[in-house]
């Protein structure tokens, strides 16, 4: 599916991250492997180490403290605010929707919209297409989109394959009406290979209790149980690999730019390799496409993509305005683009989370 928007911008974005960082050869002890061979996927898959919030500490906090973060500094008047998108797995309960929760502690106006949105991997698109959405209604002039995960109870920490690139954060990103090229966006979902990456207790289809809490140590050699994250590693290299690259090109031969036209490939960032085998298949050079989020902060979902930014262009995006290519892929399965220009930001930033400054 193909979308096209004319005259949207992005105007901020801010990530945070915990100040909690955990390195790799620090866990190498609690996984049911030898250390040596743990070692080696160090290099392999790009580990070195990954950050995570206290104990308690949820995506809507960091959110808050994020957005108080905006408000103090004059980036953003909070009654200017006229949608809250929040796009994520980490939700403060069942029910009511998160984004109503952080506007009530805000105290932002009544006269706005507030979403939830489930996604994961895909997040920051598929929350950029719904702010793209609203402001084309015209009732909305600022949208605010808040992706990220905090997840780290449901991911066992004796599983090799998901902890030890499990990471969290929060981004911020502003999106408003304004003179721009037009934006093209493509969507793929195969919800057929939905098991690839799920987390199998919990919901309704199969509520937690005291069965799908025992730990089990699978056939992979990881210990985790039903209420933990499980990732078919072979499956999910098989999509990034095989539908990932089809859908980019459909995306850049819709917007009809070609590699020389993008300045930066920022891509959902699963871990290093993956990333280069991706570049490999679509002939891309790494030198634009950087894939440095998993090895500093881990890999938290749909916050990698403006994490990829804020850590690595901060300055030049404040400064230049270039042709980008978003893109993610993963849980859903989904795989989705946006090829837009991004530049002269009022503000574009990486911070720490500060625990000790209350953010209720």
């Amino acid at each position: 599916m193909f979308f096209k928007f004319k005259n949207k911008k992005i105007t901020q974005m801010l990530s945070i991250v915990p100040d909690k960082i955990i390195k790799f050869e620090d866990e190498v002890k609690q996984y049911n492997f030898p250390e040596k061979r743990t070692l080696r996927m160090k290099e392999i898959m790009g580990f070195n180490e990954h950050r995570l919030f206290d104990e308690g500490v949820i995506l809507s906090d960091v959110a808050v403290f994020g957005l108080k973060y905006m408000f103090d500094k004059k980036m953003i008047n909070q009654d200017d605010i006229d949608a809250l998108i929040y796009v994520s797995n980490s939700h403060d309960y069942i029910l009511p929707p998160t984004s109503n929760i952080i506007q009530g502690r805000l105290g932002l106006k009544t006269d706005m919209i507030c979403l939830d949105i489930e996604q994961a991997c895909a997040g920051f698109i598929i929350g950029l297409l719904q702010a793209f959405m609203l402001l084309d209604t015209g009732a909305v002039k600022k949208a605010v989109l808040i992706t990220g995960d905090t997840l780290k109870s449901k991911v066992s920490k004796k599983d090799r394959n998901s902890w030890p690139i499990g990471g969290e954060s929060c981004s911020i990103t502003v999106i408003e009406n304004g003179d721009s090229s037009d934006i093209f966006a493509s969507v793929y979902m195969d919800g057929t290979g939905y098991e690839a990456l799920i987390i199998p207790a919990g919901g309704l289809r199969m509520p937690s209790n005291q069965e799908t809490a025992k730990m089990r140590i699978l056939e992979d050699g990881n210990e985790r149980s039903l209420d933990h994250f499980l990732m078919d590693g072979s499956g999910v290299f098989n999509f990034v690999q095989t539908v990932a690259p089809v859908e980019i090109k459909k995306a850049m031969d819709f917007a009809n730019v070609t590699d020389k036209d993008i300045f930066a490939y920022l891509f959902h960032q699963p871990n290093r390799f993956m990333l280069e085998k991706l570049a490999d298949k679509m002939g891309i050079s790494m030198s634009k496409m950087p894939a440095n989020v998993v090895e500093n902060f881990g890999n938290s979902s749909g916050g990698t993509i403006p994490l990829a930014t804020t850590f690595n262009y901060s300055d030049v995006f404040v400064k230049e305005k270039h042709k980008v290519c978003f893109s993610a892929f993963g849980a859903g399965l989904t795989c989705a683009s946006i090829i837009m220009d991004l530049g002269k930001l009022e503000h574009c930033e990486l911070i720490e989370y500060d625990s000790d400054r209350k953010s209720n």
